[in-house]
């Protein structure tokens, strides 16, 4: 099989083809056909490392796991013997996990990874992109426990974790305001943000307002800047907080008593089918920018971590 492997870390033409044996699924596993699998920031910044500190978990020196990525889309192949929830033939998608893997022609998963069956409403394409962006919103947005009525700020909202926070914010009854390029503000109208505003109008002195969440997606606005804008009692949630701010963040929120969203998300197969169920119904849009094949992995990780995406960004893998 096919499969994108990064033996060091650096910039992205450190991704490389290469073939590999097709693995065997366990007692406990099912093996997937992955028709497409996405590049998010998560990919770059585990490459590169950034931060440095990535080392600590993904390998001092090189990635201990090759394989990049960490969702997909496909069809199961094999199954081991002792699987009972899934068969061949099963079109599924999920998430990888810290496992990754995903940037291959299959993979071997336990049953129990963050996996399940994908509506016939929803292409592979959509199925790839959809674990990411739309998984780690839903878990900050419970976290916030968002009631109807409520005003968000989404900081970044054209990018994946923002078309799925405006989608899912906007479900559960709250108010959008959506900050990104001019370029990006009929996409974000388009899924349900109510007003609009350009990065140099949220940091301008006129820009007073205060809201109930201030959602930041991109890791670009500091914590000063996104207090100005809480309402007392309010959520700051930093979806993409580089460490030093995880610990500004964590002292601020104990010594000021401030309620500030930021960390490792949990991924549940539940989250999965609440996304999966919303979708299929038409209540929710898969955001999709741009499409690569497989052995286009070098100029994919480049676009993206450029930081202009709407959306997300698939890899067309097996087909």
């Amino acid at each position: 099989m096919k499969v994108i492997t990064a033996r060091k870390y650096g910039p992205p033409e450190v991704l490389q083809l290469e073939e590999w044996e097709t693995p065997s699924p366990k007692k406990n596993e099912i093996r997937v056909k992955i028709y497409n699998t996405s590049v998010n920031s998560a990919d770059w910044r585990i490459r590169k490392p950034d931060p440095n500190l990535a080392r600590l978990f993904f390998g001092i020196t090189k990635l201990k796991q090759p394989i990049l990525g960490g969702s997909i889309s496909g069809v199961i192949d094999s199954v081991g013997e002792n699987i009972t929830k899934f068969k061949i033939g099963d079109k599924i998608f999920g998430s990888t996990g810290l496992g990754m893997g995903a940037y291959a022609e299959s993979i071997c998963l336990p049953e129990s990874a963050v996996i399940t069956i994908l509506p016939k409403e929803i292409s592979f394409p959509e199925g790839a992109a959809l674990p990411f962006g739309s998984l780690t919103a839903l878990d900050f947005i419970q976290r916030c426990k968002i009631q109807k009525n409520q005003t968000m700020v989404i900081y970044g909202a054209s990018s994946s974790v923002g078309t799925a926070a405006i989608q899912l914010a906007k479900h559960f009854g709250a108010k959008i305001t959506a900050v990104c390029s001019k370029g990006n503000f009929e996409l974000v109208k388009s899924i349900g943000a109510d007003l609009v505003m350009d990065y140099e109008e949220f940091h301008s002195d006129s820009h007073n307002k205060t809201y109930d969440v201030v959602f930041e997606c991109v890791g670009k606005s500091s914590i000063p800047s996104n207090l100005k804008h809480l309402t007392k009692g309010g959520n700051l949630v930093l979806v993409a907080a580089p460490f030093k701010d995880m610990f500004k963040a964590a002292w601020i929120s104990f010594t000021r008593k401030i309620n500030i969203k930021f960390g490792p998300i949990a991924e549940t197969i539940d989250n999965l089918k609440f996304l999966a169920e919303l979708t299929k119904k038409g209540n929710f849009k898969v955001i999709i920018d741009r499409s690569y094949p497989l052995e286009k992995m070098v100029e994919a990780h480049r676009y993206v971590e450029a930081g202009h995406k709407k959306g997300n960004v698939v890899i067309h893998c097996a087909t």
